[in-house]
């Protein structure tokens, strides 16, 4: 089996290919010369790995630029139309946006980390970076901080121990003694809320759903400024709209 430098076969080669795809990705669209700086490989490696995306209809090229193709957006939205409660946790993420004026979403957890299925915006809602599928900290979230609370405890450990407690704001969680306690006081109240942790000024709070097994299928929230979130507000209002949203999820998807 031949390096990843070699870019010929083998696990090294399909890691460098993904490499390639992720740098696309994060940069829209790149050069050969780019790509090979950026990821310390011969011009001749990417090109080859370039090369074979294209014929396979993974990147589009255009002059001297790659982007990646509509094909992933294919992929992508097979795999979500797969998952439990699709179409149903759409309805409510669109309820919620509705009735709050803000930002909702629902999240789902996938290897340690939380992703964007869906995300509508509310009449009074701020434009944030929030792009479905985009992935983000449990720990720093309300939605992520709600699946971790419904997460067995060793799945919690092993989550923690593979990707840290990174800052990310002032009030982010960075102690795991203190992300244990928060994680047993959401569990009491049943719901999740977010401070400024993950971005300054944004405030969420968030609410785990669950399976008729009692396994976590994912987390709705509701985010806006802080400005907005005070109060009754926060304390009540939206906590429960969410619980009661939730709730309504797991019993459609109980008896669909």
């Amino acid at each position: 089996m031949k390096s990843r430098e070699g870019g010929v076969g083998g696990v090294g080669a399909t890691d460098t290919t993904f490499d390639v795809v992720e740098r696309i990705g994060e940069d829209g669209e790149a050069r050969v010369t780019e790509l090979a700086g950026e990821l310390g490989l011969a011009k001749s490696t990417v090109h080859n790995h370039l090369q074979t995306l294209r014929r396979r209809g993974y990147v589009v090229q255009d002059g001297d630029e790659y982007r990646l193709s509509l094909r992933f957006l294919h992929l992508g939205q097979r795999v979500r139309t797969r998952l439990p409660a699709y179409q149903l946790a759409h309805d409510k993420v669109t309820k919620l946006a509705e009735q709050t004026g803000e930002r909702s979403q629902f999240i789902v957890e996938e290897h340690g980390r939380g992703v964007y299925m869906f995300r509508e915006f509310g009449s009074d809602a701020v434009q944030t970076d929030s792009e479905i599928g985009k992935r983000i900290p449990l720990h720093a979230t309300s939605a992520g901080k709600a699946i971790l609370s419904a997460l067995p405890e060793s799945r919690v450990d092993s989550i923690v121990e593979r990707h840290g407690l990174e800052r990310y704001t002032d009030r982010t969680i960075t102690d795991e003694a203190e992300l244990r306690e928060e994680l047993a006081l959401i569990r009491d109240r049943g719901y999740a809320d977010n401070r400024g942790e993950s971005t300054n000024s944004l405030w969420a709070v968030g609410a785990p759903v669950r399976a008729p097994d009692g396994s976590v299928l994912g987390a709705l929230s509701v985010s806006a400024p802080g400005q907005r979130m005070k109060g009754e507000r926060v304390r009540s209002e939206l906590p429960d709209l969410l619980l009661a949203v939730a709730n309504e999820l797991e019993l459609n998807v109980r008896y669909a």
